[in-house]
């Protein structure tokens, strides 16, 4: 039944999306190209928090857990687990003041509007997972790139998404590099759950129903042992993974 009921508020959801890409397109390059970064980067906040808004209609509800003040002065290391694409507009909307930057595949800067402009425009780095040289050198880039303006780069070490909910185990020679690139930022371990739910019948429908949640566990500074520091965040972010079970 609850499949059922799923179809028409998936169409209409996906309407609503559609609509939302569609409409901040051309918001995203007026504030890009007129007024500079800071206005595009309140536009981009503005694009999540509208695509939150956008879930629910299928029943969606949000819990931002975050105890923990972060310094919006310093370079920060987001490392949630990942498990669909409604991890990230939360990420973006509610750690705003942190202009969160993302790791992401070549295949997501074209053809997506909204999402492409800002990967291509707001700081973001495509990597090409077939081009392992490629891949090293843009992470790289990343890592300077909030070292030198104390702004948060997103990376997921799972590497790919989870269809379950269960952790994958980390890859650490990204998040090993934006580290060393990085050396005065904090790490910030993320727990997502039953954000996989949203794609439990696929593509389509939509999970319904569901609350997404976000546990920010406490902050941990690059120092020591890079493979000691990912192991920490690697136990700190499964430590908050309950969805799957």
């Amino acid at each position: 039944m609850q499949k059922l009921v799923a179809y028409p508020l998936s169409v209409l959801y996906l309407i609503f999306f559609g609509l939302t890409l569609l409409v901040f397109h051309p918001v995203q390059w007026i504030c890009f190209n007129l007024f500079g970064y800071n206005v595009h980067r309140a536009s981009v906040a503005a694009l999540n928090l509208c695509l939150m808004r956008c879930t629910h209609v299928l029943g969606t509800t949000y819990s931002f857990n975050n105890p923990h003040d972060i310094p919006a002065d310093r370079p920060t290391i987001i490392v949630p687990n990942h498990q669909s694409m409604h991890d990230i507009p939360p990420i973006i909307w509610f750690l705003r003041k942190l202009e969160p930057k993302f790791v992401s595949k070549k295949e997501l800067g074209k053809g997506i509007p909204s999402v492409s402009y800002n990967l291509r425009h707001g700081g973001s780095v495509l990597i090409d997972r077939k081009d392992s040289k490629q891949a090293l050198v843009e992470i790289s880039k990343l890592g300077k790139y909030i070292e030198k303006h104390s702004r948060g780069a997103v990376i997921f070490p799972e590497g790919t998404r989870s269809r379950t909910g269960h952790p994958k185990p980390f890859k650490s020679t990204g998040l090993k590099l934006l580290m060393k690139n990085s050396p005065s930022a904090l790490i910030l371990p993320i727990s997502i759950n039953n954000s996989w739910k949203m794609l439990k019948h696929g593509k389509f429908p939509n999970g319904i129903g569901n609350h997404i949640t976000f546990d920010v566990h406490e902050p941990i500074p690059v120092e020591g042992n890079l493979d000691d520091l990912i192991a920490r965040t690697e136990a700190a972010v499964n430590s908050g993974i309950t969805s799957f079970k």
